[in-house]
């Protein structure tokens, strides 16, 4: 490789999926219906939450967050993505690169952590309902929302600093359809050892750490559901927290694979399948698991529908 000396790369080439171009058209398609699943389905979610009087608790407040950080996430990978395969050119430019690093960085940590504080909610309802519009006052819901954006960008911008301090050698081809940090690293010209040390410290911090937390929740409740008496009672309780168990393991499980399995030769791909689940398909699910599973957001929205339907009566 040619090394490149304090200079700056204009673009960068994604190689995304240019070894098997007969699937970039039915990609294309995939990943353009799962988008527009995934904004209608997450704007239904902030819509509902927000006009229902019912849905005004801390659970369907947190829900909404989660909601608008996966529409952000989506949006900051998908577009570009489906130009790249709709296109013969498949470039980003430099700024594009960085900001879509940066919103992919910081709302992946941001993720995690909000995962976490739902958990903490749904064990305050369970384990303390007697206590929990005391404890889970609106003040606390917006300071733990709050700290989970303020610690997913302040750890992007960190971290997002570091891989671009890494001086980089041409020609600048990402092996990758989108900008991480991975793929960066490997257009260095110097030892990155560093960089992947601080990446998997980071990546245990913000996966391991919310995760331990969110099962010690888990066994917390699982233990106090059980002394519940009726079954009816058991199983309410187990449906207020199924769909945000099934969230949980659909993105840990993903990132975890993705950043704390060590490199294999076919981790290039497994990398590629991985993102592609955390950044399209993880998101596209979050809102039908909730919808599905949540007998109160289908109620909620046959009112908002019956509302607007006798307006325009």
């Amino acid at each position: 490789m040619t090394p490149v000396n304090e200079s700056i790369p204009l673009e960068f080439i994604f190689l995304g999926f240019s070894d098997r171009p007969w699937l970039e058209f039915p990609l294309f398609v995939v990943f353009f219906i799962s988008y527009m699943v995934t904004i209608f389905g997450n704007l239904i979610i902030i819509v509902v939450s927000r006009l229902d009087s019912r849905l005004q608790t801390p659970m369907y407040f947190f829900l909404t967050n989660l909601s608008l950080l996966d529409l952000c996430y989506t949006t900051s990978t998908v577009p570009q993505l489906l130009v790249n395969l709709h296109s013969t050119r498949k470039v980003i430019s430099y700024s594009g690169c960085v900001a879509q690093l940066f919103m992919f960085l910081a709302l992946g940590a941001t993720e995690c952590v909000l995962l976490a504080v739902m958990s903490f909610d749904r064990f305050v309802a369970i384990c303390r309902p007697l206590r929990y519009s005391v404890i889970m006052s609106q003040r606390l819901c917006l300071q733990l929302a709050a700290a989970s954006w303020i610690t997913g960008f302040s750890n992007s911008m960190w971290l997002s600093t570091l891989t671009l301090q890494v001086p980089l050698c041409g020609p600048f081809v990402l092996d990758h359809f989108l900008c991480e940090v991975p793929a960066l690293l490997k257009l260095s010209c110097v030892d990155t050892t560093a960089n992947e040390a601080e990446l998997f410290f980071v990546s245990v911090l913000f996966h391991l750490v919310p995760l331990t937390l969110i099962v010690i929740s888990y066994a917390f409740i699982a233990r106090a559901v059980l002394r519940i008496q009726s079954a009816e009672g058991r199983q309410k309780a187990f449906g207020t927290c199924g769909s945000h168990l099934i969230v949980v393991s659909l993105f840990y499980g993903t990132a975890i694979s993705m950043y704390l399995q060590p490199p294999s030769p076919s981790s290039k791909d497994r990398g590629k399948m991985v993102s592609l689940f955390y950044g399209i398909v993880a998101p596209m699910l979050n809102p039908l698991i909730y919808t599905l599973r949540n007998k109160e957001v289908k109620e909620a929205f046959k009112r908002l529908l019956a509302r607007v339907f006798s307006i325009r009566k």
